[in-house]
Parts: structure tokens; sequence; C-alpha cells
């Protein structure tokens, strides 16, 4: 049964560093690192750990996501919405259809669980 509980390690050497798709910079340079630590056994859900710095981000949302923010300050403004502030500890959902910016206020890591079906 253990195989059946998965212990995030601490993220590896070799983050994809491209921007998610769906993910345009709209504002300064940010950047992102990403690491997918593990994957269902399904192929259903992703998850693991986001880092990103400063700078703003128009999103595009296909799919669910569970987010809780390690550190950092992030502002999420839904288009035509009212902006929502993130601060670490915080979790939150950003459901499939979303579209609006990501505002990284301080520099960012986040753990993230995605619903991919």
């Amino acid at each position: 049964m253990s195989d059946m509980v998965f212990r995030f390690p601490a993220p590896g050497p070799e983050p994809m560093v491209t921007d998610l798709e769906g993910w345009t910079k709209v504002e300064g340079t940010p950047m992102m690192k990403t690491w997918v630590q593990h994957t269902s056994i399904d192929g259903s859900v992703i998850s693991g750990t986001w880092e990103a710095t400063p700078g703003t981000w128009h999103a595009s949302y296909k799919f669910y996501e569970f987010v809780h923010l390690i550190k950092g300050q992030i502002t999420i403004t839904p288009d035509g919405g009212a902006p929502v502030t993130l601060r670490p500890g915080d979790g939150f959902v950003v459901e499939p259809g979303f579209k609006g910016t990501w505002k990284i206020e301080k520099p960012v890591r986040k753990h993230f669980c995605i619903k991919l079906k």
C-alpha cells in the first residue's frame, strides 16, 4: 500500500522553464519553473511544484487546478472580475475556463494539483 501515498521530494534540478500553455507575459519579464513530480496511476491528475518571479501573465485555463501557496504573493484578477490577493498558506482553486491575470508581486513557490481528465 505504500505506493498509494506519495511524498513530494525537493524539486529536482531539471524544471520546465517555458511559459505554460495559455500563459502570455503582459507586464515585466516574469520567469516560471515547473516541476511535475507526480502523475496519478490513471494519468488523469498531475501535481508538483511551481515557482515564478515578479511580473504579470494573462492566463487561460483548460483544467481544474488546486493550489497551496508556500511563499510569495499573487494577485489574480479574472477578466471583468475583482482581484484576489493570495499569500503564503492560502489554498485556492482555479476552475476550467478561467481567463485573467496572475500578477506575481513577490517571488512565488506553490504546490499544484491539476485534473487533466
